[in-house]
């Protein structure tokens, strides 16, 4: 096993099954059994819902693996943003506790299962490309720019293309791809115990 099998088969642990084939996924476990009426649960002010986790989790991998290290189009364009029913294009990061509600209560929770499906997909398709050279070196300012200037980063764009600048790759890779969205799984699974709907494990 190489080091892009094992992230595909990392990978496929926090993703659903249609993405990576794995149907005792983390993801499975996490986003599966539930209404709509409980992914838009905010059980505690302090606590995210579980729609605010799914995306946040498919905007980062699709910013960060696209064009920040793929150096090419996100899959969210203006077609999912219409799908969504969003207005923002930025991953969710430092969002007001209404503006997070807000995003729940707007979020088309269909489309989006389809959109982190999505995003899933096309970064198998990435990575399954990579060649010895695509998992060296660092991020480059330009590449982090491009995202920023796609809406990608919000109001902090500045602060976070200097964060993610010279990062390395293939830390930023399994960084956001798979330890992050695991974390957001560890946390929607304690929004759903903390709402009376299981764990899911």
């Amino acid at each position: 096993m190489d080091a892009r099998d094992l992230f595909l088969d990392q990978h496929a642990a926090v993703h659903s099954a249609a993405v990576g084939g794995n149907k005792m996924s983390a993801a499975e476990r996490t986003f599966g059994g539930l209404t709509d009426d409980q992914m838009r649960v905010r059980p505690r002010e302090d606590l995210n819902s579980i729609a605010w986790v799914m995306f946040h989790i498919a905007r980062a991998e699709d910013i960060f693996v696209n064009p920040v290290l793929g150096g090419r189009p996100q899959v969210f364009d203006d077609a999912w943003l219409k799908r969504l029913g969003v207005t923002r294009r930025d991953f969710g990061i430092g969002m007001t506790s209404p503006e997070v509600t807000e995003l729940t209560r707007q979020v088309e929770l269909g489309a989006l299962r389809e959109y982190r499906d999505a995003v899933g997909k096309r970064t198998r398709e990435v990575v399954s490309g990579f060649k010895p050279q695509d998992w060296e070196g660092q991020t480059t300012a330009e590449a982090v720019q491009s995202a920023a200037e796609q809406g990608a980063f919000g109001a902090r764009a500045e602060m976070l293309v200097k964060v993610f600048t010279g990062r390395p790759r293939a830390a930023l890779l399994s960084g956001i791809a798979l330890f992050h969205c695991s974390g957001h799984l560890g946390e929607a699974t304690t929004v759903r115990s903390a709402g009376g709907f299981g764990t899911g494990v």
